[in-house]
């Protein structure tokens, strides 16, 4: 019996996606809810599971092609079982040392993770040059990147001897051969998250404010509890949860800040749902906490963790990023010191956090070292005054430097 496999029902938010890479051939068996397909659409990466197990008959559409809801795919032949190609050729060999004993070269390309695929695509690696580290051969982008690496380090073939050089000044030519440029197109994320900032900058009258934090209290309340609290609660003690509990009582204060622009109106949002900023291979996206208000620190390390490690393998959902009234991005993971991070329209402001370095810091008239971060407030000056915005971050302030004042509500 012959089964559709066609594109899954698109979110209302989300017009098309890009068909980003086949993992099976025309040929090849598949098993029940095995992925046979990856969507990107400009939020997240979609998986299209087989329907039935069988034999993939026929594949409808190439990499590349832009899909909408209900688009065909491809068809499965249900209950047949592959068989081996009668007369095919042998492949060829791999290199020594390129893939696993026995990966046939032909089916390497389909073993690239997306994010794989697009960097050998970028730098024009051949797939059947690079080994595999993952299951089954699979190619991940660390694999291309430390073949990429291995190549640039190969030391140079000696040049043969240069005949004797005119007196006049010439110039040194390039080490590296080529100086090619290479013309990438944007993948949809990136597409889309530049049109979100260039968005922003254009609607908004942005403005950012400054302060800086002393963790002491934090650091030693973590250093006390961190133990306790993973053992308790399966996962660790971080900073973000602090964070997010110091922004929920500042934005309960100021609501302008947790408010947005809708033509001439401004929308007072009665609830809290706060966006975090979570890096991957695929650029910025911002799992959001639902009515982070109700969350105990617990729950909020609980949810970065899991929205962290599923937003990495690409299994997060578009409604996990869809919403939000306000946003904490933190560059101090990266070792940024200070920076002015860009609103995530339509909300009108977002905190950024900042890496934590010991400085020395005037306490009482004693000059003391201390864990100090900067933390910056960019915020839409139309609907939200200075004054406002200055007392939002001494309100964060506060409440980090003195925890309690969270959990007494002053």
């Amino acid at each position: 019996m012959t089964i559709e496999v066609r594109v899954p029902q698109l979110p209302e938010s989300v017009a098309d996606a890009t068909l980003v890479a086949w993992h099976k051939k025309p040929g090849d068996s598949v098993v029940r809810d095995e992925n046979l397909v990856d969507l990107e659409t400009d939020k997240v990466v979609l998986e299209v599971p087989a329907p039935v197990a069988g034999v993939l008959k026929e594949i409808k559409l190439n990499d590349g092609t832009t899909v909408t809801s209900g688009q065909l795919l491809a068809v499965i032949e249900e209950g047949a079982t592959a068989a081996a190609a009668a007369g095919a050729a042998p492949a060829k060999p791999a290199a020594k040392g390129a893939v696993k004993e026995g990966a046939r070269p032909d089916t390497i390309a389909a073993k690239l993770s997306p994010a794989a695929k697009r960097v050998a695509e970028e730098n024009k690696v051949d797939p059947k040059a690079v080994a595999g580290s993952g299951r089954d051969g699979r190619v991940s982008k660390s694999d291309v990147v430390n073949y990429l690496q291995a190549m640039d380090a190969a030391p140079a073939r000696a040049p043969s001897p240069a005949a004797k050089q005119p007196a006049q000044f010439v110039p040194t030519p390039s080490a590296r051969a080529g100086r090619t440029e290479q013309h990438v197109p944007m993948t949809r994320l990136r597409a889309r998250i530049a049109e979100r900032m260039v968005q922003a900058q254009a609607t908004q009258a942005l403005l950012t404010s400054f302060n800086e934090v002393d963790l002491k209290t934090v650091n030693e309340m973590r250093a006390r509890y961190k133990d306790q609290f993973e053992k308790q609660h399966g996962v660790k003690l971080g900073f973000m949860s602090f964070f997010a509990k110091a922004c929920v009582e500042a934005l309960k204060r100021f609501p302008s800040v947790n408010a947005s622009v809708d033509g001439n109106d401004i929308v007072y949002h009665e609830y809290f749902d706060i966006g975090v900023a979570v890096s991957t291979d695929r650029g910025l996206i911002v799992p959001v906490l639902r009515d982070a208000d109700q969350l105990s620190f617990a729950d909020i390390e609980k949810s970065i963790a899991n929205f962290a490690g599923r937003a990495r393998a690409g299994t997060i959902t578009i409604e996990e990023l869809t919403g939000g009234t306000f946003t904490i991005t933190n560059g101090g993971v990266f070792g940024s010191l200070l920076s002015t991070p860009i609103v995530n329209s339509p909300q009108s402001a977002i905190l950024g956090m900042h890496k934590v370095q010991d400085r020395p810091v005037a306490i009482e008239g004693q000059v003391v070292v201390r864990p100090m971060m900067y933390i910056a407030l960019t915020y839409d000056h139309r609907i939200i005054d200075g004054r406002e915005a200055v007392q939002f971050l001494v309100t964060v302030k506060q409440c980090l430097e003195d925890p309690a004042r969270m959990v007494l509500s002053i």
